[in-house]
């Protein structure tokens, strides 16, 4: 690959990529959701589509199930494009490239968190709700607050990622080239590689990570902990206000 054209991990562009095409039916189906049966902010004249409730439902089971993945991915890997300490003060710096890269920052780390309250809200709403007129659930407001979040954080990251990379960043993320030392042959090595060395230096990891940047750790720690919720959560109680 050329110098002119940055080059990501492949992990991550798969991550990435499916993810990515998860968020966005899961926004496009959401609203067609509204759509149907909400319509209290306004509506769009779309031809009703009687499985959609299914449809959203499907598409965001699916997206629990990657988010653990890439949840540990963008935290650990990705760390770089998530809130750094200095994120918040360097948004004051209106106008310059870093104000850009901040921006993103804290978009994607909001996006986490935003999908961690709409995998919990959607799993905790039942699918019923919506087809009798009942609207005003704690979980259905969460899952719309959720769904907002969501919209805003992509429209950011997509806007700052031709920001500040322009169209080489955004085409490197579709390139199918990868290095020697990113084949997927390697993963598993890598893995238990990794896996060992923070087992034999556990106390050390977790005070260099927590040292390192505290507030993300903090956030990860709520991710983590909220993904776990939305899987076993409507084991153990009934959806309701």
């Amino acid at each position: 690959m050329t110098r002119s054209v940055p080059y990501q991990p492949l992990l991550l562009r798969i991550l990435h990529g499916i993810s990515g095409i998860l968020v966005i039916a899961a926004i496009i189906t959401g609203f067609l959701v509204y759509n149907t049966f909400d319509k209290r902010f306004g509506k769009l004249p779309i031809p009703k589509i009687d499985p959609i409730q299914d449809i959203h439902g499907t598409v965001g089971l699916f997206f629990l199930i990657l988010l653990p993945a890439f949840a540990i991915y963008s935290f650990h890997a990705g760390e770089k494009r998530l809130l750094q300490p200095d994120s918040i003060p360097k948004l004051s710096q209106f106008g310059k490239p870093i104000w850009w890269v901040s921006l993103q920052r804290l978009a994607n780390t909001l996006m986490l968190i935003a999908s961690v309250l709409a995998v919990i809200s959607g799993r905790m709403m039942k699918e019923e709700w919506l087809p009798i007129g009942e609207l005003d659930h704690i979980w259905y407001y969460f899952h719309l607050i959720a769904w907002v979040i969501m919209v805003c954080c992509l429209a950011i990251h997509v806007l700052m990622s031709a920001k500040v990379g322009g169209a080489p960043l955004l085409l490197s993320m579709f390139s199918g080239k990868f290095r020697t030392e990113d084949s997927p042959r390697i993963w598993f090595i890598s893995l238990r590689a990794w896996l060992s060395n923070f087992s034999s230096n556990f106390p050390a990891e977790i005070n260099q990570l927590m040292q390192s940047n505290f507030s993300l750790r903090i956030i990860e720690v709520v991710v983590l902990v909220g993904i776990i919720v939305a899987f076993v959560l409507p084991v153990f109680f009934s959806a309701g206000e």
